[in-house]
């Protein structure tokens, strides 16, 4: 039997197309082992987002080309869509896929075979209009499903590469995303994150449906407890979107809104699509409708030319907001970006100071936010062991990580626990009780307006 051992660089999409790349290898009669195991395949998922994601990519490669030289050595991802040649140029390198046709992966790995020959297969995304189907009928991790619903973007942020690594915006067909949402709760699911390169985006490129009716639709589905969307931008939280958001028992109290910078200045030098009053506006409305809403971002420090002005900006903004969480990035040049061009770049040494001011903010703010829910009960749905013995961790729908103790037989199941002791970033727990389980009916429910 032969068998195949995958890596995967980058985000949560990556992760998601590993698994459906697996699909297909299963499905041919592989067997899957441990990456740093001898393996007759090897496929390297790779990252472009940044000069290191490259560099990263590079060195897994040449670990797998290292570990069986005899090995058929598979590279796909946004780095072999935007840097193909590159990746040729690599001895030892047999097959070479972008962002898409990653379904004739077998196909190119039998005519390597006969004819010994490296294959480029990445052809010009750009091109492309429809959404590639690849199924994830379910996942490694039994907890919680991504449910990956869009490709591409069309945004062109000066500081970003994804779109000449992804394409345009392409909508997966809303059948397709219901149809797999219900196979993910049959296969014992409760909660799934839907996930794409600009999952908010949704819709764009489709007649009549958008993201607000796909929520509506998921939200028939018998036995699904959650739906959490892995990002939104704030131009994408339209009035219908926040309404459905409001009637549905299904949409989790957390969103992940990207915010880059909170200076309207620096933010029309990274040709993104809001202003801060915007912003604001949206986040007043969802807290209106959402008491208790948890809303986590995205922060860029140090774009070239951001002044002392501009980055205080930022922080006010955060601070007057009260994000839950934040993820803080120095901003990294990328070659083949505007912004990499631009010539007010910022010392390393202002940034890391920014990023540091920002992180402690960011603390501040998650101990402030946990410390709201001290004293009640929350649903959790327990995903791993714990760092102490018999101890579980798992999220709640408003993503506070919460530690308590509890058995194995837990993990994977919705159950209610009271936050004993609040902080950041895990929250001490007491188990109440399991929250019966829905049976998730065999029919699908019908597509509205179908």
């Amino acid at each position: 039997m032969s068998t195949v051992a995958f890596h995967t660089l980058g985000c949560k999409v990556n992760h998601y197309e590993t698994e459906a790349i697996w699909q297909l290898f299963k499905e041919d009669g592989y067997d899957r082992v441990d990456f740093e195991q001898n393996a007759d395949v090897y496929v390297i998922n790779t990252c472009t987002v940044t000069n290191t994601g490259d560099k990263k990519s590079r060195q897994v490669i040449r670990r797998a080309i290292r570990r069986n030289p005899e090995a058929v050595i598979c590279v796909t991802g946004c780095y072999a869509q935007t840097s193909s040649a590159e990746i040729m140029d690599i001895p030892g390198v047999d097959v070479v896929v972008g962002t898409q046709d990653r379904n004739k992966l077998l196909l190119y790995i039998a005519e390597f075979k006969a004819m010994r020959q490296p294959i480029n297969g990445v052809t010009n995304i750009m091109k492309n209009r429809t959404y590639e189907e690849l199924d994830v009928p379910y996942f490694t991790d039994r907890t919680r499903a991504s449910l990956k619903i869009q490709e591409g973007c069309n945004n062109f942020c000066t500081f970003c590469i994804i779109p000449w690594a992804r394409g345009l915006m392409r909508s997966r067909d809303p059948k397709e995303v219901v149809r797999q949402a219900s196979q993910l709760v049959g296969a014992g699911y409760q909660e799934i994150v839907l996930t794409g390169i600009h999952t908010g985006g949704y819709g764009e490129d489709l007649k009549d449906y958008n993201l607000a009716q796909l929520l509506r639709d998921l939200e028939t589905i018998h036995g699904l407890k959650r739906i959490r969307i892995s990002s939104i931008e704030a131009s994408q939280l339209t009035d219908e979107v926040i309404e459905v958001i409001d009637a549905s028992d299904k949409v989790v109290r957390h969103l992940h809104i990207p915010l880059q910078s909170g200076s309207d200045t620096v933010l029309k030098r990274m040709r993104r699509k809001y202003t801060m009053s915007h912003f604001s506006e949206r986040l007043q409305k969802l807290h209106a409708i959402m008491p208790g809403l948890a809303v986590t971002s995205d922060v860029i420090v140090g774009f070239p030319g951001e002044t002392e002005e501009e980055f205080m900006e930022t922080y006010q903004f955060i601070k007057a907001h009260k994000f839950s969480e934040l993820h803080v990035f120095p901003y990294s040049m990328r070659t083949g970006t505007p912004a990499a061009r631009m010539t007010d770049q910022i010392d390393e040494t202002i940034k890391n100071e920014r990023v540091h001011q920002l992180i402690s903010l960011s603390d501040q703010l998650a101990k402030e936010y946990a410390s709201k829910f001290e004293g009640e009960v929350l649903e959790v749905i327990p995903e791993e062991k714990g760092s102490e013995e018999g101890n579980l961790i798992g999220y709640t729908d408003n993503y506070l990580k919460v530690q308590f103790e509890g058995s194995e037989q837990l993990i994977g199941e919705i159950v209610k626990v009271k936050i004993t002791e609040a902080g950041y970033p895990v929250n001490i727990g007491q188990f109440v009780k399991v929250v019966e389980k829905v049976q998730p009916k065999a029919a699908v429910a019908p597509m509205a307006g179908k």
